[in-house]
C-alpha cells in the first residue's frame, strides 16, 4: 500500500486481513515522528509495559496479573520437582525479596504453599496447591486470549523470533553487569 505524506506525518495505509476491501490508515504518534531513545533499556521497558497491559487485561477475569501467572505457570511446569525460593527467583530472573513481594498474595490466597524439604527443613519448596491449580488452569484460558491477540497483532513468526530473542536476552548472566 502506498505511503501518503500529510502533514508533518506520513501515513501507511494498510489492507485488513479479515476484510481485504477495507483499508487502515495507521497514524505515527509524536514520538514517532520525532524519534525514539536509542536506548535499548528503554525500549524494552517500553514493550514490557505494553505487553504486561495486554496480558494483564486478559488475565483479570481470573482474578490474576501476569507477575502472579508467570509464578504459577512455572510451578505448574515444575510440579515434579517443586523449585525452593532461591532456584524460583533464579528461573523468574528475580531477586528473592521481589519473589517473596509477589509471592505474599499467593500464599494469603492459598494458591502455593512453602513446605520444608524432605532432606533439609530449612530449604523451603514453592508449591502450586489444588486452589492453585484450578487457579492456574482458569488463568491459561485467559492468558491464551492474551497471547493470541499478540501472534495476529504482531504476526506468529515475529512473535516467535521474538520470544527466542528475549529469553536469549533473559538467559546471558553477562548483561547483569558491566563485568564479565
Amino acid at each position: 500500500m502506498p505511503l501518503v505524506v500529510k502533514g508533518a506525518y506520513a501515513l501507511r495505509l494498510e489492507r485488513s486481513r479479515l476484510n481485504p476491501a477495507k483499508v487502515r490508515t495507521i497514524v505515527p504518534s509524536r514520538a514517532e515522528a520525532a524519534g525514539e531513545s536509542p536506548c535499548s533499556a528503554t525500549a524494552m521497558r517500553k514493550a514490557t509495559r505494553r505487553m504486561t497491559q495486554l496480558y494483564d487485561d486478559a488475565l483479570a477475569s481470573a482474578g490474576l496479573r501476569s507477575t502472579q501467572y508467570a509464578i504459577l505457570e512455572e510451578l505448574h511446569r515444575q510440579a515434579d520437582a517443586p523449585p525452593t525460593m532461591g532456584e524460583l527467583a533464579e528461573t523468574l530472573v528475580l531477586d528473592r525479596s521481589a519473589l517473596g513481594h509477589n509471592l505474599r498474595p499467593l500464599e494469603r490466597d492459598g494458591l502455593v504453599a512453602l513446605v520444608a524439604g524432605d532432606n533439609d527443613r530449612r530449604r523451603r519448596r514453592v508449591v502450586l496447591t489444588t486452589t492453585g491449580r484450578a487457579k492456574f488452569a482458569q488463568g491459561r484460558r485467559a492468558w491464551k486470549l492474551a497471547q493470541d491477540r499478540f501472534n495476529d497483532v504482531f504476526g506468529e513468526s515475529a512473535a516467535a523470533k521474538l520470544r527466542a530473542t528475549l529469553l536469549r536476552i533473559a538467559r546471558d548472566e553477562r548483561l547483569a553487569t558491566l563485568t564479565d
